[in-house]
């Protein structure tokens, strides 16, 4: 009886396992602009409306708007060169940014479908233009590069897949964990892709892309010596980052 449950189990949780295995492969398409192939369980168009839902709880989360048209207007200048100059003005994206109030959180970050938001306590560190078209090319970059909507497909798969297991054969911790270190990896390389075209972005639009560099070290002085070791943390390095972010300008500026 007991091995009857068990074979039944088993049965259970492989099809469980199937059918999101079967849904993630066909959700698989080449993204159009940066011609990586990637899972994506959203549509344009509902990338858009979660990013516009969204926009102003991740402001009030930051303490609003910061009130100085002066500052948010060199954002927006900024960031609309970076896109107009870009293949991201190709894209569907309604891109708008916003410079939160936030004075003590060093942040910048972007919202599926185009919203952008950089915090006054990291634009209060920026020395000059090239360096905030840095932090602005760089999250244009993970709206381009669909990366939030690629994270929640690959979290669907992976909480599918530890369902499956906890069925099947009381393994879905295992499964979850395993599932979590990938889905940190994937975290990085979504940061090396942003940089990536971050660069290109701002060379597009007459910045100089060393400025990012810059940037980085702004970034590695703000984490301090305690900051978390690369393998616990979803972005990479800061040195690392430099030293990608170099190869990539050798890259485009010999193209």
């Amino acid at each position: 009886m007991m091995r009857g449950n068990l074979k039944g189990r088993l049965l259970i949780g492989l099809c469980i396992a199937a059918f999101f295995g079967f849904k993630y492969c066909s959700q698989q398409e080449v993204n159009p602009y940066t011609g990586k192939r990637q899972a994506i369980s959203m549509t344009t168009d509902q990338e858009i409306q979660m990013g516009l839902q969204s926009r102003d709880q991740m402001a009030a989360q930051h303490g609003g708007l910061y009130p100085n048209e002066k500052h948010q207007a060199l954002v927006d200048n900024v960031g609309n060169k970076l896109v107009n100059s870009s293949i991201a003005k190709e894209t569907p994206y309604k891109y708008e940014f916003h410079l939160l109030a936030d004075p003590n959180t060093i942040n910048a970050f972007a919202l599926p479908g185009g919203q952008i938001f950089i915090t006054y306590a990291l634009y209060a560190q920026l020395e000059n233009e090239d360096q905030l078209a840095g932090v602005l090319g760089h999250e244009i970059g993970h709206v381009l590069g669909k990366h939030s909507a690629e994270r929640i497909a690959n979290s669907e798969l992976w909480q599918g897949l530890s369902t499956a297991g906890s069925v099947g054969a009381d393994a879905g911790g295992f499964i979850q964990q395993y599932g979590m270190t990938k889905l940190l990896t994937n975290g990085r390389e979504d940061e090396l892709e942003s940089d990536d075209l971050g660069v290109r972005f701002m060379l597009r639009a007459g910045y100089n892309p060393e400025e990012m560099i810059k940037v980085m070290e702004i970034l590695k002085r703000a984490a301090g010596p305690n900051r978390q070791p690369e393998f616990q943390s979803t972005h990479p390095d800061p040195d690392n980052r430099i030293e990608e972010i170099r190869k990539s300008i050798k890259k485009y500026s010999t193209n």
